[in-house]
């Protein structure tokens, strides 16, 4: 079993991840900083976690799409390693080009920071399939640039090819469609703006980051 996490010069939800996944899978994660251009050799997993990278200069996860592991990254992706991007994970991955469309500011211009209620597709990837439907998420956000845009020829093939993989019920930042996740076309990667890392335990006022992470890791066998 490999879990590895990605950490950027700015990144602040690293260690959220870590924790989350030591604790559902009793392994803790290889931390990997991005100048380094390997990951170990047996890898099953890779989150690219939230926060700033960067400083969010340029535009948000621009610089962190090349830095000196994306190459490496970009490769295990096409080898199909799944791979989970959360927030600032979500803006590196549309700017590496491993997920369409891109994440603008938020429609208030106001940074976002509280719960927001999910509906999944676990149709969308068989990382989601443990995933009821019909249920509300309670997840949250906290990001300024969250709001998620395509053309409307890209959202008609993702919608067409069930590759929304969450939608807000009270979308807080303009996002199109109401999308808080998308997969890719072969349906191992997933961006979302929301957190679940942040909600796996009830302390933190929600477990259904939990549920999330289950089906994911759980997809992999790598799940305690």
């Amino acid at each position: 079993m490999g879990l590895a996490v990605v950490r950027f010069p700015g990144s602040n939800c690293d260690r959220d991840m870590v924790v989350a996944l030591e604790s559902l899978t009793g392994t803790r994660p290889d931390i990997i900083w991005h100048d380094e251009t390997q990951f170990a050799d047996s890898i099953d997993f890779i989150a690219l976690p939230g926060g700033f990278s960067y400083g969010d200069y340029l535009r948000c996860g621009a610089m962190a799409a090349r830095s000196a592991i994306m190459p490496e990254l970009l490769r295990l992706a096409k080898k199909g390693v799944p791979i989970l991007g959360v927030c600032n994970g979500f803006q590196i991955l549309t700017e590496a080009r491993l997920l369409p469309g891109a994440l603008m500011r938020n429609a208030n211009l106001d940074f976002v920071c509280r719960d927001v209620t999910l509906r999944v597709d676990a149709n969308s990837s068989d990382l989601l399939k443990n995933l009821d439907d019909t249920a509300d998420y309670i997840i949250p956000v906290a990001h300024h640039d969250g709001n998620y845009f395509a053309d409307s020829d890209t959202l008609d093939r993702l919608e067409n090819d069930s590759r929304v993989a969450f939608r807000y019920k009270d979308n807080p930042n303009g996002s199109v469609r109401n999308i808080a996740g998308v997969v890719s076309e072969n349906r191992k990667i997933i961006g979302m703006m929301p957190h679940p890392e942040r909600a796996v335990d009830p302390l933190c006022g929600s477990s259904h980051g939990r549920l999330i992470m289950e089906s994911i890791l759980e997809s992999l066998s790598v799940a305690a």
